[in-house]
């Protein structure tokens, strides 16, 4: 600061295709934050800042973010997350990963369906809560364990422990 005058960091736009899964997994949002903070997140607001304040619906992050060691058969597989206040899943999106197999494990709709409505207190166990893909288990058990150990990670950080279900 010098002599009354601020300086402001531009905060880099939303990537379009991280816009497009976040208006998709929380539908009621009137706007995303852009990502920052600890752990890296995006938030999501309800309400449209002109008639009232808005308030966080919830938060987004990348796996790849908060699990960076995590690897599926041919690599990290980079899935954002998004859960509610609560620490309830809203859903998931797979938005990049190099798995021989996974046009037919871990890319189906069906697969990111499971994960919405997870709360982080579940077990996450593939062949149990989440359902295993023959010829694909190390995609499915690296894909399963990273929004499992992310969200976690992200609810100890950016949620009061009285307030997840």
């Amino acid at each position: 600061m010098v002599a009354g005058t601020m300086i402001v960091r531009a905060q880099a736009p939303i990537d379009a295709k991280v816009l497009a899964q976040l208006k998709r997994l929380f539908p009621s949002a009137g706007s995303f934050g852009p990502k920052g903070g600890d752990p890296p997140h995006f938030k999501a607001y309800v309400g449209d800042g002109r008639s009232g304040p808005q308030t966080v619906a919830g938060f987004a992050f990348l796996t790849t973010d908060l699990e960076p060691l995590e690897r599926g058969y041919e690599g990290p597989i980079k899935i954002l997350v998004a859960m509610d206040t609560k620490g309830v899943l809203a859903g998931i999106a797979v938005l990049d990963n190099h798995e021989p197999y996974g046009y037919f494990s871990i890319e189906p709709p069906q697969f990111a369906a499971q994960f919405a409505g997870k709360s982080i207190r579940d077990p996450f166990r593939v062949g149990d809560d989440i359902d295993a893909v023959s010829r694909a288990s190390i995609s499915v058990s690296s894909a399963t364990r990273a929004v499992k150990n992310s969200a976690r990670r992200a609810a100890r950080q950016l949620l009061s422990p009285a307030d997840v279900k």
